[in-house]
């Protein structure tokens, strides 16, 4: 079973948290010191064995979490913060439980994701979670380029140190102008909404960002003009093609948005060579 944990205050704790865990015969978690101070606060006393569970052992541990599944045994995994598996571990051990036919549930709870985008101002209709975005600068932007033409509202993780320059990696690839809301401790004593465009969001986050962030940017606007240069051309395909649309309808659309020849867009998309 996996178990949402507060990302803040304890008292958003869902009520069957606490029953869970004195419960349940394996508790699987991402860090036994946090497990026990959630435990103290929730005045819970755990009775089954506590093992730890993160990234660095997660491979290694998922055989024996199986294993105790398989034996009939009740395993609860708690994370950090939030529900397991959502940029945290879980979901090997998801995916083993439901290759081997053992039933997965869940304890609903608080979600970073969720509370950031609900909170943001940005429309909640259609959404994707991006999770964090790479260290290194240039493996960054490629992935920011991908995201140019995205239409849905997307959500990020980010560390507070490196905020500043994943807002600023944004503002280049979709625009100083794009819709965006910075989100900071979020259900906690100092938490902070900073809503506004991107390039306004660069300038607050020079001056130090601190706690935990999650970032929500709007979506790319569906009727406006896709710059002519390959990566973007190539990114607003592919987007349109993760929404279920036909490459061939795809193609069409971005060159009509665009402003060039289909044949452009067709042998940039199939490695053909294109915009001479």
């Amino acid at each position: 079973m996996l178990a949402a944990t507060p990302i803040g205050r304890v008292a958003d704790a869902p009520p069957r948290l606490a029953e869970e865990l004195a419960t349940a015969d394996v508790v699987a978690a991402e860090d036994t010191r946090r497990l026990k101070r959630l435990t103290t606060d929730l005045g819970v006393t755990v009775t089954g064995r506590v093992i730890s569970y993160f990234e660095g052992n997660e491979s290694g541990r998922t055989p024996q979490l199986l294993e105790a599944l398989l034996a009939g045994e009740r395993v609860l995994l708690v994370t950090d913060a939030g529900m397991p598996s959502v940029s945290d571990p879980g979901y090997r051990l998801v995916a083993a439980a439901v290759a081997h036919d053992v039933p997965v549930t869940a304890v609903p709870g608080p979600s970073a994701v969720l509370t950031a985008l609900a909170v943001s101002g940005l429309p909640v209709d259609r959404f994707c979670f991006e999770g964090f975005l790479p260290r290194k600068a240039g493996e960054r932007s490629r992935r920011l380029a991908a995201l140019a033409a995205e239409e849905r509202t997307m959500v990020f993780f980010e560390a507070p140190h490196r905020t500043e320059a994943a807002l600023a990696a944004m503002a280049e690839a979709l625009g100083d102008d794009r819709p965006a809301a910075v989100c900071r401790e979020l259900t906690k004593t100092h938490e902070e909404v900073r809503r506004g465009p991107l390039g306004e969001l660069v300038a607050w986050a020079a001056e130090g960002v601190r706690g935990e962030v999650t970032i929500v940017v709007a979506g790319a606007d569906p009727s406006a003009e896709i710059a002519a240069d390959p990566e973007s051309l190539k990114a607003a395909v592919a987007a349109l093609e993760a929404d279920g649309v036909r490459r061939k309808d795809a193609i069409a659309e971005v060159a009509q948005r665009a402003g060039v020849p289909k044949r452009e867009v067709y042998n940039l998309v199939h490695g053909a060579g294109g915009m001479a």
